[in-house]
């Protein structure tokens, strides 16, 4: 699926939902579709503000919360490291190395029967699950060879 696609239907999902589209919104947008390092509020920020001289963190913060709430973004947090935001695309998981704190994501079947025992076994109402991965990236392995 080409980023212009999915830009495009995120902002049809934000004309549906009744979000005025700013240039703002767009940019935020984009730069999260067209990157795939899960960035933070901060990244984004600096990434835009040369476009964007007035906007400030605050700004990509409330946007990127506006994006939350109708569901094209998801907010990965990890211990006490600053949220990543993740732009929504097909079901994925994430690997994440312990050593830089690099996100990749991967696909892999939908674990959607272990949500159905969950279910089965505790009685619960699953509304969703999450899966991450943890290892040493390449870049980082390539470090430790080095020393």
């Amino acid at each position: 699926m080409s980023d212009n696609f999915q830009l495009k239907e995120a902002l049809d999902t934000l004309k549906k939902t009744g979000v005025r589209i700013t240039p703002q919104r767009h940019a935020i947008l984009e730069y999260l579709i067209s990157s795939m390092s899960h960035p933070t509020a901060d990244e984004i920020y600096k990434a835009l503000e040369g476009k964007f001289p007035n906007m400030s963190v605050a700004t990509v913060y409330n946007n990127l919360r506006v994006f939350k709430e109708v569901g094209l973004v998801k907010e990965l947090t990890y211990g006490d490291s600053s949220s990543r935001f993740d732009f929504v695309t097909s079901d994925h998981y994430h690997i994440i190395c312990e050593e830089c704190g690099k996100i990749v994501d991967f696909h892999y079947p939908g674990l959607d029967e272990v949500e159905d025992l969950a279910a089965h076994v505790t009685g619960f109402k699953v509304s969703h699950h999450r899966m991450e991965i943890y290892g040493v990236c390449s870049d980082c392995q390539k470090e430790y060879r080095q020393h």
